[in-house]
C-alpha cells in the first residue's frame, strides 16, 4: 500500500528509489506496439518474480514475441484471489518530438520520463514493487495475489479478452485492479482528493460516408462525395453532445466542488446539483475549458482517419471519415447514431457504427460495497489525510 501511494501521487523519485529504478529499467525495454515484443518484459519480470516464490505462467500468443506473464504468489487459500492488472505495451513514440530518449529512462528534477512511463509502466512499477514487498516482508495472505503483465493491450487483438478465453482459471479472481484512478495534489502540494475508477466510458468506431457522382476532374459537379463530407464533419465539429451525468460522475463533480477553489468551485456544484438548464449550459462552458472534464461530463465525438479518391483527376463517388465515439455507459449507440445524423442533416451522407449495436453499452459500475473498495478508500485517508475520495468515470486511453 505504502509504495502504490507514495509513487502514484507523483511525488519525487529519488535516485535509488527501488520503484522508480524499476520503472526506468521498464522504460528502456522497447514494447511500443506494434509489433510489441511484449515477451522482452515478461523474461524481465519473471527473473525478479520467480525468485520470490512466485508461481510463473507465461502465455504465448499467435504472434511471435506477444506474451503474456502471469505470476501468482500463494495465500492460505481461505480467499478467493486479488489480480493486479498491467500492461506492457505502449503506444509508439515519434522520437524526433522528445527532448529525451523516449527510450532512456531519464531521471530528472525527481521524476522519470520516457514512454510509458504513465500509461502503463509506471503502474507495471508500482504493481509489480507492490507484489514484491508482500514476498520480501513474508506477510501472511489470505488470497493468492496474482501480477499480469497484459500483452497487446494497445493494439488488443490479443489482448486480455483472448487471454481470458484461454487462460481463464489462471486469472480467475474475486477483485481486480487496473489503471485509471488518480491522485491529484493543489499548488502548494496537498493531497486535494484520491478518485478511484469504476466505471470505463466505452470506445467505440463509426463511420461517415457521402455519397456523390464519380467522374473527371475536368467537369466537377454540384455533388462532390469529398465537398458533402466535408460540410457534414464541419457539422459535426460544430456539435456539442449535452451534458450527461451518472451517479458516480454527480459525486465527482461534487469532490470537486468542495476541493476548487471559487468560481469554479460553484460551476461544479451547480453542474451536479442544479435543474436550472441555463445555469447549466453556464456551468458547462466554463468547465469544458479542461478538455478531460469536458469528456467526462458527455459523449464525445473525435475524427480519426479520413478516406476519400484514388487518383489526381477523378473525383471519386464516396468519401469517407472514421470517427471514434466515446460513449458514457448505458448509452445506446443507436440513439447516437441518429442523433449525429440528424446533427449532419444530409441523405447523401450514412452514419454507421462499425459493429452494430442491439442496446445500451458499457458495464455497471464496480460496486464500492466491497472489502477492496473499503481498503482502497481506507489507504486513501491514512495516506492523504484531509483528502476527498471519490469514484471516477475513466476516459480509457
Amino acid at each position: 500500500g505504502a509504495a502504490l501511494a507514495a509513487f502514484g501521487a507523483g511525488q519525487a523519485a529519488p535516485s535509488g528509489d527501488p520503484t522508480a529504478e524499476l520503472l526506468r529499467e521498464l522504460i528502456r525495454i522497447d514494447t511500443s506496439n506494434p509489433p510489441g515484443h511484449e515477451g522482452r518484459i515478461a523474461d524481465f519480470l519473471a527473473s525478479k518474480l520467480r525468485p520470490l516464490g512466485f508461481e510463473i505462467d507465461m502465455v504465448p500468443t499467435p504472434v511471435e514475441g506477444k506474451v503474456h506473464l502471469i505470476a501468482r504468489l500463494r495465500g492460505n487459500g481461505t480467499r478467493r484471489p486479488v489480480l493486479l492488472a498491467s500492461h506492457a505495451d505502449d503506444a509508439g513514440a515519434e522520437r524526433e518530438k522528445w527532448s529525451v530518449d523516449p527510450f532512456g529512462g531519464v531521471l530528472r528534477d525527481g521524476h522519470v520520463f520516457g514512454r510509458g512511463a504513465i500509461d502503463f509502466k509506471g503502474g507495471i512499477a508500482v504493481f509489480a514493487r507492490a507484489v514484491m514487498l508482500l514476498a520480501e516482508r513474508k506477510v501472511p495472505l489470505a488470497r493468492d495475489v496474482i501480477f499480469l503483465a497484459e500483452a497487446d493491450e494497445e493494439a488488443q487483438p490479443y489482448n486480455t479478452t483472448w487471454l481470458a478465453g484461454r487462460a481463464w482459471p489462471k486469472i480467475d479472481c474475486e477483485f481486480a485492479l487496473n489503471e485509471g484512478g488518480w491522485i491529484i495534489k493543489d499548488e502548494s502540494g496537498r493531497v486535494k482528493y484520491v478518485s478511484i475508477s469504476t466505471a470505463d466510458k466505452v470506445s467505440l468506431s463509426a463511420t461517415v460516408t457521402a455519397r456523390g457522382t464519380s467522374t473527371h476532374s475536368s467537369m466537377p459537379r454540384n455533388d462532390s462525395a469529398i465537398f458533402t463530407l466535408s460540410r457534414a464533419l464541419t457539422r459535426l465539429a460544430d456539435y456539442d453532445p449535452p451534458v450527461q451525468l451518472i451517479p458516480i460522475t454527480r459525486r465527482f463533480l461534487t469532490t470537486l466542488s468542495k476541493t476548487s477553489a471559487a468560481p469554479l468551485s460553484d460551476h461544479f456544484r451547480t453542474l451536479a446539483e442544479s435543474t436550472d438548464a441555463a445555469a447549466v449550459a453556464r456551468a458547462d462552458r466554463e468547465i469544458s475549458r479542461d478538455p478531460l472534464l469536458h469528456a467526462i461530463i458527455r459523449n464525445t465525438i473525435a475524427p480519426v482517419m479520413m478516406n476519400a479518391g484514388f487518383r489526381s483527376n477523378v473525383i471519386p463517388g464516396s468519401a469517407q471519415a472514421t470517427i471514434n465515439l466515446r460513449l458514457i455507459p448505458g448509452t445506446n449507440p443507436n440513439d447516437v447514431v441518429r442523433d449525429l445524423e440528424r446533427v449532419v442533416g444530409d441523405p447523401a451522407v450514412e452514419v454507421k457504427l462499425a459493429n452494430p449495436a442491439t442496446g445500451p453499452v458499457g458495464n455497471a459500475p464496480s460496486s464500492e460495497d466491497t472489502d477492496l473498495f473499503r481498503a482502497l478508500v481506507r489507504q486513501a485517508r491514512a495516506a492523504f489525510p484531509g483528502a476527498e475520495v471519490t469514484p471516477y468515470l475513466r476516459l480509457r486511453q
